[in-house]
């Protein structure tokens, strides 16, 4: 079993890669409207990512979805789909397994766009990085805006930094609770767990959905913020008690 030691469970990131981030300012293009980058998007999320997604998932981490019939009751909809950060292979996804048909777009670290080769894929399979500058800001709302219009799902992981099989839910801030209410629509959490098989060590990984849930119309823009995001977060640490095997100890330094 592997140990981590952490310092802010906010802040800090156990992900092995390292990658130089590009500056996202205001000449990065969000937009995937132009035919091109439509049918790019088709070809490389449709006939690839998602037979590769299944394949991986069921492969590997034999995973199984619980509720899946909450995303399918917001069909017609366009919705933020907010999970717990555990894992790099499988949360990238993931997501896209829980909203099939819809097309999962994916608010992201510069990181994911800035890598040699595949960061000029990312953007083709919905990757939105956060932006670094005023103007990328416009262009970031204006996409997202755009999606939601759309009907599309865009996934957010509020915990920001991947823990490696961390079976507990970190406190997460409600800064990113903004958008869904901005735009006044649903919001879809899932919480993935981590479970014994019988005839192997390696875990599966069950996902439990949950939602969905609105924002609070009868509070103030910032109440509606925090009120979202507390109750995703108590969903999510309810469903993170179904964890049955423990991969990794996350050990807080100074309490050694």
């Amino acid at each position: 079993m592997r140990v981590y030691y952490y310092e802010n469970e906010l802040e800090d990131e156990f992900s092995e890669a390292k990658i130089t981030a590009k500056k996202i300012d205001g000449t990065y293009q969000y937009s995937q409207d132009s035919l091109g980058r439509k049918l790019l998007h088709f070809i490389c999320y449709n006939l690839i990512a998602k037979p590769v997604a299944w394949c991986f998932l069921k492969i590997k981490y034999r995973h199984k979805i619980v509720g899946r019939e909450k995303i399918k009751a917001l069909k017609g909809q366009g919705f933020f789909l907010y999970g717990n950060h555990t894992n790099a292979g499988a949360d990238a996804l993931i997501p896209t397994m829980l909203a099939h048909p819809t097309d999962v777009y994916v608010i992201v670290h510069p990181n994911n766009v800035s890598m040699p080769f595949f960061g000029k894929v990312t953007p083709y399979l919905g990757a939105l990085p956060l932006p670094d500058d005023k103007d990328a800001m416009k262009h970031f709302l204006e996409e997202i805006g755009k999606k939601i219009t759309a009907k599309k799902c865009v996934m957010i992981y509020p915990e920001a930094h991947i823990w490696p099989y961390y079976t507990k839910i970190r406190p997460f801030k409600d800064s990113s609770f903004r958008y869904p209410v901005q735009y006044q629509c649903p919001v879809i959490c899932f919480t993935n767990t981590y479970q014994k098989r019988k005839h192997s060590k390696k875990p599966q990984i069950v996902t439990y959905v949950d939602g969905p849930f609105y924002p609070d119309a009868k509070l103030r823009g910032k109440e509606q913020k925090a009120d979202l995001r507390n109750r995703v977060y108590e969903q999510m640490k309810e469903r993170s008690s179904r964890n049955t095997l423990v991969l990794a100890t996350y050990i807080k330094k100074g309490d050694v």
